[in-house]
Formats: structure tokens, C-alpha cells, sequence
């Protein structure tokens, strides 16, 4: 048989990507080589540290492509892969998708090739390169969403952790993910419109455009819980990423013990955006105003500071606002300065740093900051917040109504903390102390945040940058955001841009169809979604025996390629698991958890039920109609919630 071009063009692709594969390996083969010999044990550390994620970042992952992509110019051309390759002599053999050339890759098009003749996709099977597509851009030819490897890519089953997106990103989601890093966005996506990915990619980008920047200061990605991350959490490092803190948004304040819980009305009020002024006056209500004079005896001298002299040091360190327990070593720094001078005058010589710490501890100076400026704990004061009536009226007047209130008041002396309460110490914490924080922190699923659980991540972007994601569509918590403005003010970013992404490549047409007719009933304003996929399977099979129903069509999904998932109201999942079973390719979902995930096919038990579990049941049904990437099966035998019907 004679070769064709092709064939040869294929093969020279092969041989390619095996040396750079054997590239890749003597980049790592020379890292490994670096000891960490260094003068100190601090400096070998850290030395040990750097080359240890050096060795992540070079790691090869044959069941990843190293390239996807190559771009023709008019005299050269580069492969764009996960990470960049040198030879022997250091020229590139792939360029990392985030290097400024590669954005190519993603923006040019027939009507503004900028500079490419050709781009060139490339299809692979696990790491194996199966063929390739060319786009003569340079010629006005784009084959946009037309092109057979994109959509394969896009459509490729979902087994397993959630996977990057790299190959695939779409020009507006690239300008996304290049946003400047003083930039805060907040993205409303839609349902399969990449929000996830583009904040992960995002991350991944910026980390590589500041890297020393972000080395030193780090970044944090908060999901809603701990299903999420493990969901999440092999994007980054497959992107060559792996020095990055990711959380579930409960994590962020777990150095207190959760032994209690809350009534929903209680924990609403925790909740709360005006808790924040309540504890703001728990704190500050502390501080007192020096009503006389202060005799400090040293040796055989007695110096006396005047009470103005104190009123001024307390009421000059209130004006500078700083955090509770730095503000009352700073008062008791003047207290000090003020002995100083007098020692000063008296003795024409200035006393050393230890004779500054020795009468910082003496006991007259801290019984008068423990009178006028005590120490504060962060949960004894919520306690004292919980126990003392007295002081909780006084620091809630025109903030609660009494009633509101009453509903902080424990009933033991010694109260059992709640997660809601994990919030408030942390507000509390931040209060008395300088909280360390994040260069960029990207939040999935933020419109279910609380005001209180944003003022958590805000203080931990204080000097940084966000990423926020959400739909305010699927707002399920008793705390749902409204509008992405009130959030973004919140976690302290009130200038951030808000950009809508409405565009699906995950979620087939006719589901995202089918989910759109909710929209109306959830009481929130966002703009629908469109999906580019036209292929995929929906079917809502009405029943009067749903047990034996729910098992034909979990064996018909089972006949696809792909993970399948049976979601159903949260009371309903022991009984189905009992049922149906699980194992790798099954998965019996709660509806409550399914936030997030994503599945090939996803038969959704008794859409009524779902509704009726909770005063979102609207929303919680958007969001479980909206996990299936290729095939949707409604089974009920209770009648479809009056949304769901066509108009």
C-alpha cells in the first residue's frame, strides 16, 4: 500500500512525540541530579523543596498527551502541549499552552489568523496519537465548531476525577484564564459552560505568568465540599501544577471542634452578614478610656505617667484601626516609650531592648492593659456572646431584634460549637489578629457562600486577587446569593468584573432545553444557556413500577462507554444503593451532593421528590438535570413537577 501524506505527516508526529518524551525524561534525569548540599540546613530545605516540585512539574504521564496542538507560521512552527520541552541544547520541542505565543492557538481564526498558515489538532486515545486535523486559517478556512477532534475531545467519556480542558478551551474562556492577576472576575456560568475549568486553568495560568510572585504569597482554590475537591483535584497537577492549597470551603476554619448543630433559623442568623457588626462590638466594646494616673516602681526610681498621657496612647492606637490584639501591644509600647523618656531625661542615657521587654512585662503596666485593654480569646468571647445576656443585648441593640437575639443564647454554660460557629471565630480571629493570606484564591460554587463564610475567604485575599464561579441558577443554600454584586462586596472585591459565560459544551442541547424551563419558577435573573453539542439522548419515561424501571435503565446505560450516576433525593439513596449497588462505573448520588459533578449518563429518580425535600427544590432539580455530559433518563412514576412541563 503507498503512503500518503498523511501517513507520512502522521508518523513524523509519532517520532516527535517519542523524543520528546526522551527530552522530558533527561530534564528530569538532570533534576534529580541537583543535590542540596547549601551552608545551612534552612537553605538545604528549601533547596530539597524547589527541586522536589521541580521534579512534579517534569512528571510523565503516558496516559496524558504531551502535545495537542501544533501551529504553522510562515517560517517555523511550534507544538503546544501541557508543559514545555527543551532538547539537549535547549531549543523547544512543546510549548506550555500558557507561554504568550500559544495563545494562538486558542484566539486565531479564519478572519484574523494572526500569523498562523496552519493550526494543527491532534487526537489521541489515553496517550497514544491517533490522527490529526489541519485548519488552513491562512487560507480564511476555520473550521470552528466543526472540527471532528474538538467535538470528540469535548464529547470523550467521563470516567474518573474531572480532567483539564486544555485542548479544548474556547477564545472567550481563554480571555478569561489570561486575566491580569490584579484582576478579582466573578463568572456566571451556566450549566456545562467550563466555569470550573476556566477558574482551575485560570490558576494554572497565573502561576505560570508570576510564578516567583505566587511561589511566595500562593494560591488557594475553596470548592463547596470535600466530593468537590476530590473531583478537582488532579486538574492542576496534570497542568504541571502541584504547590497549590485546595479546600472545601468548612476546611478553611476547621481549628475549632464541631460537636453541636444548629436549628435552620439559628444558623441563618450566624449566617448573617450584620453578625459581623455584632462581633465587631464584642471586640471593641472590651477597650476602656484611663481614668487616672499609672506608678510604675523600677529599683529605687518610681515613674508616673499622667492619665492624659494614657488616654492619649489608647485613643491615638484606636485611630490607626488595628487588629484588637496588635493595637494592645501597641498601647503597651507608648506605655513604655513614656517611662523612656522620663529615664531619658533623668539618666541622659537611653536603656537597651532588654530593659524595653523587662517593663513591657511588668505588672503594673499589664494590669493596666488587662483593665483598660484585656486580652481577648476568640472563642471565650463567642461564649460570653452565647452565655451572657447582658452583654449580648448590649452588643446586638439595632443590629438583631431581640428575637434574633434570642436565638444566640445557649442554654449551657459551655456551648457545643457548630459549623456556623467555625465562621464567627474566624470573623473573631481576624478581628484581634493580622490574618496571613493568598496571592490569588479562585471560589467554585460561590453562590452558595454565606456573606459570613465570603468575609472567610476575604480575609484571606486581603492583599490578592479572586476568581469567583457560580451560577446564581443553582443556589441551593438558605443563604443563596441574589446578585454577584452583594457577593463581591462581601469578600471584599466590590470592583471585580462580572463576565457571563451562557455558552454549553458539556451538557447536550436537548437537556440544557429541558433544564431551561425551570429557569422562570427559580426567582433569580441569568441569562439561559445555549449548547453546542446536538448529539446526546434524552428520555423521561413515565412508570408505574419505578424500582424495576430504574434497574432496565441503569443496565441500557451501561451498554454505553462512560460513568453513569442515579441521582435521586437524599432520603431515597440507601434504599437504591441497597437496590442497584455501585461500583467504578456506578455511582448512587444524593441529590444535596451532586453540585459539581458531571457523568456520562445520569438517570434522575423522581424529579417530585427532589423538589419536595427542601424549600430549593426547584434549584436543587436545575442542578441534577444539568450533570449528564451525554445521555438523560427521567424516571417517575409521581407526576413531573408543573416547572418541568412545557409551557
Amino acid at each position: 500500500m503507498t503512503e500518503t501524506s498523511t501517513d507520512t505527516a502522521l508518523r513524523a508526529e509519532h517520532d516527535h512525540l517519542t523524543a520528546s518524551r526522551d527530552a522530558l525524561a533527561r530534564m528530569r534525569t538532570r533534576t534529580e541530579a541537583i543535590t542540596d548540599n547549601a551552608g545551612d540546613q534552612l537553605t538545604a530545605w528549601a533547596l530539597g523543596r524547589v527541586r522536589m516540585l521541580r521534579l512534579a512539574d517534569l512528571a510523565d504521564r503516558p496516559d496524558t498527551p504531551l502535545f495537542f496542538g501544533r501551529l504553522f507560521f510562515d517560517d517555523e512552527d511550534f507544538h503546544i502541549g501541557r508543559r514545555h520541552v527543551v532538547d539537549a541544547a535547549g531549543n523547544p520541542m512543546v510549548l506550555d499552552w500558557r507561554a504568550p505565543l500559544s495563545r494562538t492557538f486558542y484566539q486565531a481564526g479564519a478572519r484574523n489568523p494572526m500569523g498562523v498558515q496552519r493550526r494543527r489538532r491532534f487526537g489521541f486515545q489515553g496517550g497514544t496519537l491517533t490522527g490529526f486535523e489541519d485548519e488552513p486559517l491562512g487560507e480564511g478556512v476555520d473550521l470552528g465548531e466543526s472540527s471532528r477532534i474538538l467535538a470528540e475531545e469535548i464529547e470523550r467519556p467521563r470516567v474518573g476525577p474531572m480532567r483539564d480542558i486544555v485542548a479544548t478551551i474556547q477564545p472567550e474562556q481563554d480571555d478569561l484564564v489570561r486575566s491580569p492577576l490584579a484582576t478579582t472576575i466573578c463568572v456566571q456560568g451556566a450549566p456545562g459552560t467550563g466555569k470550573t475549568a476556566v477558574g482551575l486553568h485560570r490558576a494554572a495560568y497565573l502561576l505560570y505568568a508570576h510564578r516567583e510572585q505566587l511561589r511566595r504569597s500562593g494560591v488557594l482554590i475553596v470548592g463547596p465540599n470535600s466530593a468537590f475537591m476530590s473531583y478537582i483535584q488532579n486538574v492542576l497537577p496534570t497542568l504541571g501544577e502541584v504547590d497549590v492549597t485546595q479546600v472545601a470551603v468548612d476546611e478553611l476554619t476547621t481549628g475549632v471542634p464541631v460537636r453541636g448543630t444548629d436549628m435552620p433559623e439559628t444558623a441563618s442568623v450566624k449566617h448573617d452578614a450584620r453578625m459581623a457588626e455584632v462581633l465587631h462590638r464584642a471586640v471593641w466594646r472590651h477597650v476602656g478610656e484611663p481614668d487616672d494616673s499609672l506608678m510604675i516602681p523600677e529599683g529605687g526610681w518610681r515613674w508616673r505617667l499622667g492619665e492624659e498621657y494614657l488616654h492619649r496612647a489608647v485613643t491615638e492606637t484606636l485611630a490607626e484601626e488595628l487588629p484588637y490584639s496588635v493595637g494592645r501591644e501597641r498601647v503597651r509600647a507608648r506605655v513604655v516609650a513614656g517611662i523612656r523618656r522620663q529615664v531619658e531625661i533623668r539618666s541622659g542615657d537611653s536603656p537597651g531592648e532588654p530593659w524595653g521587654r523587662r517593663m513591657g512585662r511588668h505588672k503594673v503596666i499589664t494590669g493596666f492593659l488587662d483593665r483598660f485593654w484585656p486580652a481577648l480569646d476568640a472563642k471565650k468571647l463567642l461564649t460570653r456572646l452565647y452565655t451572657d445576656a447582658e452583654f449580648r443585648a448590649a452588643v446586638c441593640e439595632g443590629v438583631l431584634t431581640e428575637p434574633e437575639a434570642e436565638l444566640l443564647a445557649s442554654r449551657t454554660k459551655t456551648p457545643r460549637f457548630s459549623l456556623a460557629d467555625t465562621v464567627l471565630i474566624d470573623e473573631i480571629t481576624g478581628l484581634l489578629d493580622r490574618s496571613t493570606g493568598f496571592g490569588h484564591v479562585v471560589v467554585d460554587e460561590a453562590q452558595d457562600l454565606s456573606a459570613m463564610q465570603c468575609r472567610v475567604i476575604a480575609r484571606r485575599s486581603r492583599h490578592g486577587s479572586l476568581t469567583v464561579l457560580g451560577d446564581l441558577a443553582q443556589g441551593t443554600s438558605p443563604w443563596t446569593a441574589a446578585d454577584w454584586r452583594e457577593s463581591l462586596r462581601h469578600l471584599g472585591k466590590p470592583d471585580g468584573d462580572v463576565v457571563a459565560l451562557t455558552t454549553g459544551f458539556r451538557v447536550p442541547a436537548d437537556v440544557i432545553a429541558l433544564a431551561n424551563r425551570l429557569l422562570p419558577s427559580l426567582k433569580v435573573e441569568v441569562p439561559a444557556a445555549r449548547s453546542l453539542r446536538t448529539d446526546g439522548l434524552l428520555e423521561i419515561v413515565p412508570t408505574e413500577s419505578p424500582d424495576t424501571t430504574l434497574a432496565e435503565a441503569v443496565a441500557r446505560a451501561r451498554g454505553y462507554e462512560g460513568s453513569v450516576a442515579v441521582i435521586a433525593a437524599d432520603a431515597a439513596v440507601p434504599g437504591l444503593r441497597d437496590a442497584l449497588g455501585e461500583d467504578d462505573r456506578l455511582s448512587i448520588v444524593p441529590a444535596t451532593e451532586a453540585k459539581g459533578l458531571e457523568f456520562d449518563h445520569v438517570i434522575v429518580a423522581e424529579p417530585a421528590d427532589i423538589v419536595a425535600a427542601e424549600p430549593m427544590g426547584l434549584r436543587r432539580l436545575y442542578v441534577v438535570l444539568t450533570r449528564a455530559v451525554s445521555r438523560l433518563t427521567v424516571v417517575h412514576s409521581a407526576p413531573l413537577p408543573a416547572a418541568l412541563l412545557p409551557a
